[in-house]
């Protein structure tokens, strides 16, 4: 009796050591709240490519990263001439009651266009953004609007704004992916203003307001872009640094502190950095370019052609004859570069076989780039509305594809056609 009783005993020790295992395992899986909201991405703002990434398509808060995209539009206001820099905006009652960090507008006053961008880029002022959001539209929820409109052209298909300043809202979210992009668009379109973003100190009112961006003038090469910060995200960054003719766009989100998070931004574009100096295309204008045109509806036999006209091309042995073909605006997408064109030209059959037919009978290029004596052949595909293409580079990047749009040069694409 005292046998079995001690038989079932242990039975009974066993199992709620086996029980203790797996809570202890399950536990140990469980992500911490640090953890489950951190991603990063290392980008190449030229081309595109993503150097690394982790977790770059997860939905998280920006913070105040979405007051990018309020100086995006602002910047695209200030272009358009529907601003100016040294007009007087009005402070309405909802912006002096913005909560911290801000400039301390009172309602009534107004402030320079000026002085409000400059408070965004270095205080990150929250009634500075709302006075900018409600002198670009009737009211901030709608401004709002049209920030989600504008990054979802910019091909930032995750994000979903719902203020000017980032502060906390459960339905505003973007993503890692997201935010380099943004990064790259505010490089690219805006690069008359893109130089206000390394400004490390403003001056307003009598008192002065350092940047929060700790990488500039402490990390060689950074020269913008912004930081961010609530209680949900944890501390995010956006940081650009340009080194020689590169230039990387690095995005943190999740930071457990400010130094931990400037340090591990540092880390990432050192070895974006390490490794692009292996790759290094130099861009140059499409007149220059040695592309070879080709359908993706080809045959089997004309495959086999391709691959001959590819080897010449590679070679360059003959002169080439470059005929311009009108693009009336058409629209083409990279989809990386590589050192063979058969490499280039086997990555977008791959990509056209998982994109539904999206891609299907569209004339692709094969362009030659030399960089340092090297070749390089990247990888891209035209016929493309600017819709069209960016819908097609959202799919590819859910494949973990690098993908870009490429926007028309003057009108027209360049078709070269060997002799």
């Amino acid at each position: 009796m005292s046998q079995k009783r001690g038989g079932k005993f242990l039975s009974a020790t066993k199992l709620l050591q086996v029980c203790y295992a797996f809570s202890l395992l399950f536990i140990l899986l469980i992500p911490t709240s640090s953890e489950a909201r951190y991603a990063s991405i290392v980008m190449d703002s030229r081309t595109g490519q993503v150097l690394f990434s982790r977790n770059a398509d997860d939905r998280l808060y920006p913070a105040s990263l979405t007051k990018i995209m309020t100086l995006y539009m602002a910047f695209d206001a200030l272009s358009r001439g529907e601003l100016k820099f040294d007009q007087y905006l009005k402070v309405s009652k909802r912006a002096e009651g913005q909560t911290p960090t801000k400039l301390g507008l009172k309602a009534g006053s107004t402030i320079k266009v000026k002085d409000a961008i400059f408070g965004l880029i270095t205080k990150s002022a929250n009634d500075a953004a709302t006075v900018l959001a409600e002198a670009m539209a009737p009211t901030e929820a709608a401004f709002a609007r049209k920030m989600t409109k504008r990054a979802q052209k910019l091909g930032m298909s995750r994000t979903s704004f719902r203020n000017a300043s980032g502060l906390p809202n459960r339905r505003q979210r973007s993503t890692a992916r997201d935010m380099a992009l943004l990064g790259a668009a505010m490089i690219h379109d805006f690069p008359q203003y893109y130089n206000y973003m390394s400004l490390q100190s403003f001056n307003y009112k009598g008192k002065s307001y350092k940047n929060h961006n700790n990488l500039l003038g402490k990390y060689a090469g950074a020269d913008g872009i912004k930081t961010g910060y609530i209680r949900a995200s944890g501390f995010n960054l956006v940081a650009s640094a340009k080194r020689g003719s590169n230039r990387l766009i690095g995005v943190v989100f999740g930071g457990r502190s400010a130094k931990s998070r400037d340090l591990h931004m540092k880390k990432l574009l050192d070895k974006g950095f390490h490794k692009i100096e292996n790759i290094n295309p130099t861009i140059v204008p499409v007149p220059q370019a040695r592309p070879v045109m080709a359908s993706l509806g080809m045959s089997h036999r004309n495959s086999t052609a391709t691959k001959t006209t590819y080897a010449r091309a590679a070679a360059a042995p003959r002169p080439v004859k470059a005929v311009q073909i009108a693009n009336n605006g058409r629209w083409g997408i990279q989809i990386g570069a590589f050192s063979r064109a058969t490499k280039a030209k086997n990555q977008l059959l791959k990509a056209a076989s998982l994109t539904g037919g999206m891609m299907k009978g569209r004339p692709f290029n094969i362009q030659r780039v030399m960089t340092k004596g090297t070749p390089i052949y990247r990888a891209q595909m035209i016929g493309f509305s600017q819709s069209e293409a960016q819908s097609v580079c959202r799919s590819l990047q859910r494949k973990a594809f690098t993908c870009f749009a490429v926007s028309p040069i003057n009108g027209n694409l360049v078709k070269v056609a060997l002799n």
